[in-house]
C-alpha cells in the first residue's frame, strides 16, 4: 500500500556511535561539566593576573575622567582639604602612559621594566631569597626593589589617589603635571643615535602643551608643579655639546615649582626631595616597628661605605675612603663594592651593611648627593658628610639642616681637605665621639625616618604620620599660598604672563663624564641667605617678559 504524503517516511538505521545513539546525559553531568569548564577559566586569569603584576602597567595611573562630582575620589569630610585642592592635568600618553610602556627601551644595558612595576616601587624583596635574612619577617612585605630614579611615578600615583584632588580646575589650589621627563631624557642620554634634539623633544611638546592650557595663562605657572625624577644636572644643557637637556631652562619653566631628588641651591624653583629607597611601609606601625628594630639592632662595624672606585678621575675621594676603611681593618669596617651594577641588584647586601654600621661615609657620588645617603638613614646609620651640599643645602623641608648645631644632631661633618692629605683619619675621628653620643644621633636619625620614605599605600601612612610625599605636598601648598598672599598684596604683574625665570642666577652646567651621568664642575662659592631666596621666590611672579633662555648667566660656586 502506497504511504501517503502525510506519513512519516522510514528513517534509515543510525549508524553506531552516532548522537542519536548516544545516552541523553543527566543534568548532573551537564553542571558537573560546566564547573570543570568554569573553575579552568578561573584559572587561567588568576594565571594571566599573576603574570601581569611581573611587568609595569599603567593601571595605576588612571585618566582623571570626568564625572558628576568635582571629586575625583569621592567626597570629603568638611574642612579635609582646608589647604587647597589638586587638578592633575591628563597630559597625553606621550608624556608618561607611553613611557613606561616602552620600559625595555628606556636603558641601554637592560630592561627597566622591573623597575617601573608597583607603581614604580620595583619587584617585592620578599621574592629575593638573600633578602629575608636581612630584615625581619614582619618588614619584609615593606621592602621592594626600588631603582633610584622612579620618582616621578611614585608622586602621579599618589596623587591621583589624593583625598583633595579636584576633577573641577577652577576649583584647584595647586596644579600637577605628570610629565616623566626622568624617563624621557634618561632613554636618550646614552644611545649611540641619541642627538641633542631627542634631548629636548619632549620637554619643547610638553611646555607647547602646557603654555595653552588656561589655568596655565592664568598664573603664568606659578601655581604648577611637577616632578623631576633625575638630578637637575640632567634638565640644564647650556650648550649642545654638554650633557643633559634644557628642560628647565626653556621659556615656560621658570615659574614651575620643581621636585627633584638633587637641587640647585641658587634656582628657587628646584626642591629638594629624597631619593626613594627600597623601604616603603603601608602603615604608621609598620614603620615603627622598623624603628624599634634599627635601634635594637647590634651594630658591630664603626663604620661602612658602598661605592666604587672611579679610576678615570683624578684624586677620585671615593678611593681615599676605600683606603681609609681598609686601614681601619675589618673590624672597625665594611664596605660594598658598586662597580657595574652590583648596588642596584643587589640591595640585600647594601641594608644589611648599613644595619651593621653606627656610622655611613657619605662621599658625593656624580653630583654632590647620592641615594646612598637615604638608604643609610632609613637603616638607622649616621651619615659622615664631606661637602655641605650633599644633604645640608638640599633637603630644608626634609631634614633639620641650615641650622649650625641643628646638623650636628644627625650627622657628622668631616674636613675631606684634611683627610686627603692624611692629617686626621676616619677611624681615629669617629672613635672620638662616645657611645652616648652615637646612640643620640642615632636615635635623632631613626625618629626622621618617615619623612624620608614613600609610603606603598596610595593614601599614606595614616595615624598622623606623614611620608615624603605628604611633607613634599604641604611644603608646596605653603609656597603657594605665599604666592598668592604676594599677588593679593602687590597686584599682578603686567602684561600677558609669560613664565620665565628673572633672578638669572643658575649655575653652570654639569659636563659629562660618559655611563657615569654628570659631573659638577668645581664653582666658587656663592652665599644664598634664606630672606632673599624667599624674595626670589615672590618676585618671580613680576618678571619682565622675555622669550629667551630663562637663564642668561652661569655662576660658579662649590660645595
Amino acid at each position: 500500500m502506497p504511504e501517503s504524503p502525510t506519513s512519516s517516511p522510514a528513517k534509515p538505521p543510525s549508524p553506531p556511535g552516532s548522537p542519536v545513539n548516544v545516552a541523553t546525559p543527566s543534568a548532573a553531568w551537564v553542571l558537573l561539566r560546566a564547573a570543570v569548564v568554569l573553575l579552568a577559566f578561573l584559572a587561567l586569569q588568576l594565571v594571566l593576573f599573576k603574570s601581569l603584576l611581573k611587568f609595569p602597567s599603567t593601571r595605576f595611573l588612571p585618566a582623571p575622567g570626568r564625572c558628576n562630582s568635582t571629586w575625583a575620589n569621592g567626597p570629603v569630610e568638611a574642612g579635609a582639604c582646608k589647604a587647597g585642592l589638586i587638578y592633575v592635568y591628563d597630559l597625553p600618553p606621550e608624556f608618561n602612559h607611553e613611557l613606561v610602556g616602552d620600559c625595555k627601551r628606556l636603558w641601554p644595558w637592560y630592561s627597566f621594566c622591573p623597575y617601573l612595576s608597583n607603581g614604580g616601587l620595583g619587584r617585592p624583596c620578599a621574592t629575593v631569597p638573600a633578602f629575608s635574612g636581612v630584615v625581619p619577617n614582619a618588614s619584609l612585605p615593606n621592602w621592594y626593589n626600588t631603582d633610584q630614579f622612579p620618582l616621578e611615578i611614585i608622586i602621579h600615583r599618589r596623587i591621583l589617589a589624593h583625598r583633595c584632588r579636584t576633577t573641577d580646575p577652577s576649583l584647584a589650589t595647586v596644579f600637577y603635571v605628570p610629565f616623566y621627563a626622568g624617563l624621557d631624557v634618561g632613554s636618550h642620554l646614552w644611545g649611540l643615535n641619541a642627538t641633542v634634539a631627542d634631548r629636548d623633544r619632549a620637554g619643547t611638546r610638553l611646555l607647547r602643551w602646557l603654555t595653552n592650557q588656561t589655568s596655565f595663562q592664568k598664573s603664568g605657572g606659578w601655581d604648577h608643579f611637577m616632578t623631576l625624577g633625575r638630578i637637575t644636572w640632567d634638565f640644564r644643557r647650556y650648550s649642545d655639546d654638554a650633557w643633559g637637556s634644557n628642560f628647565v631652562l626653556m621659556p615656560g619653566m621658570g615659574n614651575v615649582t620643581r621636585l627633584v631628588i638633587e637641587s640647585d641651591r641658587q634656582d628657587p624653583m628646584d626642591v629638594g626631595v629624597p631619593y626613594p629607597t627600597g623601604f616603603h611601609p603601608r602603615a604608621a606601625a609598620d614603620v615603627r616597628a622598623w624603628q624599634r628594630h634599627v635601634l635594637s639592632r647590634n651594630r658591630t662595624n664603626l663604620f661602612g661605605f658602598a661605592g666604587a672606585p672611579r679610576y678615570g678621575f683624578r684624586n677620585d675621594f671615593r678611593d681615599v675612603l676605600l683606603d681609609e676603611c681598609e686601614d681601619a681593618g675589618h673590624a672597625s669596617c665594611r664596605s660594598v663594592d658598586c662597580r657595574g651594577q652590583r648596588c642596584n641588584n643587589d640591595t640585600a647586601a647594601l641594608t644589611k651593611l648599613f644595619l651593621d654600621s653606627k656610622f655611613c661615609l657619605q662621599p658625593r657620588g656624580d653630583s654632590y648627593t647620592r641615594r646612598s645617603l637615604f638608604d643609610c638613614m632609613v637603616a638607622g646609620a649616621v651619615p659622615v658628610l664631606f661637602w655641605r651640599r650633599t644633604a645640608y643645602d638640599q633637603y630644608r623641608w626634609f631634614l633639620p639642616a641650615g641650622q649650625r648645631g641643628k646638623e650636628g644632631e644627625w650627622s657628622v661633618f668631616m674636613d675631606r681637605r684634611a683627610l686627603s692629605v692624611g692629617n686626621v683619619s676616619v677611624l681615629d675621628f669617629l672613635q672620638g665621639f662616645s657611645e652616648q653620643r652615637v646612640r643620640r644621633m642615632r636615635e635623632r636619625v631613626v625618629e626622621m625616618i618617615p619623612r624620608l620614605v614613600y609610603s606603598s599605600s596610595p593614601h599614606g601612612l595614616g595615624d598622623g604620620m606623614a611620608d615624603a610625599f605628604e611633607v613634599a605636598l604641604d611644603g608646596v601648598f605653603k609656597r603657594f599660598r605665599r604666592r598668592r598672599w604676594s599677588i593679593e598684596r602687590e597686584g599682578p604683574p603686567p602684561g600677558p604672563s609669560v613664565a620665565v625665570r628673572v633672578n638669572g642666577t643658575s649655575l653652570a652646567p654639569p659636563t659629562s663624564n660618559g655611563r657615569n651621568r654628570s659631573v659638577i664642575r668645581r664653582r666658587r662659592r656663592r652665599h644664598v641667605s634664606r630672606d632673599r631666596s624667599r624674595r626670589v621666590v615672590s618676585s618671580h611672579i613680576r618678571s619682565v617678559i622675555s622669550q629667551g633662555p630663562a637663564s642668561g648667566r652661569q655662576n660658579v660656586q662649590t660645595s
